[in-house]
């Protein structure tokens, strides 16, 4: 389960563990906040025994800053520290965090040296393939960055100018992972969405591993369709409607809990606005439940959607 800001929460990633994905990670946590003893940013470094394994991902760009940061996170038991170097977000990026650092290669070598130094668990990091189309440099950083301790490297086949947008490159991730010299997991990020794509691009690429991020959201049943299909060759049938909302209400109700009618409801909404797409008519009440703010109100809209769209 890819890390992702607002959506990897551990509601989320208990979900995802039930549904069969192997590792968890956290939101991103700026070094920054962590060092501040910012409350936001401490709640990220929560975690649930049943989510386990979990790895708690750090941003920054000061090399003092990510270690005291790493050491930060450590006291909080995750199973490893895993650094953002491929965050494309404009704040984060121009500030020479996250991908930035794709800019500042020496640096982001020093901040891995430090953290791997600082801490006693493993440290692993994701990374994009270069900063642009001209500098698709992986194969040189991922060697690097093997050589600084790192246990594992995560690439997402896209450079930082590209943001989300075109098909992800998954040839320079091949690449790496063939590289004779590089002996630590390569975990290949980006696109995958269907159990097929993810058996391609282990049949095809070689990777130790894949990371879903965005084709999670809202569909946490994806780790065990991939899971099922990698094992037996053959497709889940598509999910129950009743299942469906089952799972979704589950969510709302796990993270009310814990943040909070409002807060839960807010938190949640980005969830509930992808995870019935495709249902015939669905807009009408697909507006009425991002409007609403009262949970009985949405739970009654799931009974109305169980309804329609069983008959």
């Amino acid at each position: 389960m890819a890390p992702m800001e607002d959506v990897t929460d551990p509601v989320f990633r208990k979900l995802c563990k039930e549904a069969g994905a192997d590792l968890m990670y956290s939101e991103f946590a700026s070094s920054d906040a962590l060092i501040r003893d910012i409350e936001r940013t401490k709640r990220k470094l929560t975690i649930f025994d049943e989510e386990r394994p979990v790895g708690i991902q750090i941003y920054g760009k000061e090399v003092d800053a990510m270690a005291e940061a790493a050491r930060i996170a450590e006291a909080s038991g995750p199973e490893l520290i895993d650094l953002n170097f491929g965050c494309p977000v404009k704040k984060i990026a121009s500030k020479g965090a996250g991908a930035g650092l794709l800019k500042d290669i020496p640096l982001m070598i020093r901040i891995a040296e430090a953290v791997v130094k600082a801490v006693k668990i493993p440290v692993t990091a994701k990374t994009r393939l270069g900063w642009d189309e001209d500098s698709k440099n992986i194969v040189e950083v991922a060697e690097r960055l093997q050589d600084t301790g790192i246990k594992a490297l995560t690439i997402h086949g896209r450079t930082r100018s590209q943001l989300y947008t075109g098909e992800a490159d998954w040839t320079l991730i091949g690449e790496v992972k063939n590289n004779p010299r590089m002996n630590i997991p390569i975990i290949g990020n980006g696109d995958v969405n269907t159990p097929q794509k993810a058996r391609d691009y282990f049949n095809k690429y070689g990777v130790d591993a894949v990371m879903i991020g965005r084709a999670a959201i809202g569909k946490m049943w994806i780790f065990s369709e991939i899971r099922h299909f990698l094992d037996t060759g053959e497709l889940l049938p598509p999910i129950s409607i009743d299942k469906h909302v089952e799972m979704v209400r589950l969510q709302l109700r796990r993270t009310v809990e814990v943040s909070g009618e409002r807060r839960g409801i807010l938190h949640t909404r980005r969830h509930l606005a992808v995870t019935f797409k495709g249902l015939e008519n669905f807009r009408p009440l697909k507006i009425k439940m991002l409007r609403s703010d009262s949970i009985e109100e949405i739970y009654s809209i799931f009974t109305q959607i169980k309804e329609i769209y069983n008959s």
